[in-house]
């Protein structure tokens, strides 16, 4: 049995749980599928999925990113309904998490190889009510219950993933079981807003756009990157030392 799960936190907190062999086993996806262009992202070498990557994680940090991994990730799904193994996915209320869904769905398609789906979020999307599999706690995990997903349903979910991608929206917010697409101009707004004419922490700033984010949970190296852009645009001012990445900068809009 594969479980797949989104990000490393996420399967930290699942490992336990699981007892690995030849035939059970953890597969983490760890692309970000809420941000970014995802017209090529299953179609290696998914040239624009990795330029956009490239152009989020700051210049300081790129050592640690491994971008091959989007084009190893595409082909094992594209392999899915070839192999012998069931599938089980764990997700919560976050749009990558759901998306993530609906690309594995979209993939085994009508196949006949098991299909699951653990559902460990509120059901809820706004901040402060929802919940992603990397916020429960193992003794949680193991309460949940997986559910078989059925053929209908494997549909939707196809669906879903198919309109995403044709899609040239780079945003993509779960909202009431609904993924809706738009630009970046919802967390620069935000970003903008939690700005003022003093000089702030730049973290800071940051970690209040990361908090009321709706639909979707921003990582700090995407509003990073937001920052960046605005900067670049002359919408806010940026000032400091990056040796340390973004914590040693501040922020705040032009006078």
């Amino acid at each position: 049995m594969w479980h797949v799960l989104c990000g490393d936190v996420a399967a930290r907190q699942l490992s336990p749980l699981i007892k690995r062999d030849d035939s059970t086993q953890i597969k983490v996806l760890r692309d970000d599928l809420a941000v970014g262009p995802l017209q090529d992202v299953d179609r290696p070498p998914c040239a624009a999925r990795v330029a956009f990557w490239q152009s989020v994680w700051p210049e300081e940090a790129r050592a640690e990113l491994d971008l091959s991994l989007l084009s190893s990730d595409a082909q094992w799904l594209q392999a899915l309904p070839q192999q012998p193994y069931s599938v089980t996915v764990w997700h919560g209320d976050s749009a990558s998490e759901q998306l993530m869904l609906a690309r594995v769905a979209f993939w085994l398609g009508e196949s006949p190889v098991s299909f699951h789906e653990v559902h460990c979020g509120t059901g809820q999307s706004h901040t402060g009510a929802r919940r992603a599999v990397s916020m429960c706690s193992p003794e949680q995990l193991a309460a949940f219950v997986p559910k078989e997903v059925s053929t209908a349903r494997r549909r939707q979910l196809a669906d879903i993933w198919a309109e995403q991608r044709a899609s040239s929206s780079v945003l993509r917010c779960w909202r009431a079981g609904q993924c809706l697409a738009s630009g970046y101009e919802v967390p620069d707004a935000a970003l903008i807003a939690a700005c003022d004419n003093a000089w702030r922490p730049l973290a800071r700033v940051m970690a209040a756009v990361m908090k009321e984010a709706d639909g979707y949970f921003p990582t700090d190296y995407f509003v990073y990157w937001r920052a960046r852009v605005l900067a670049t645009q002359g919408v806010v001012m940026i000032d400091g030392d990056t040796r340390e990445g973004y914590s040693g900068l501040k922020v705040r809009r032009p006078a």
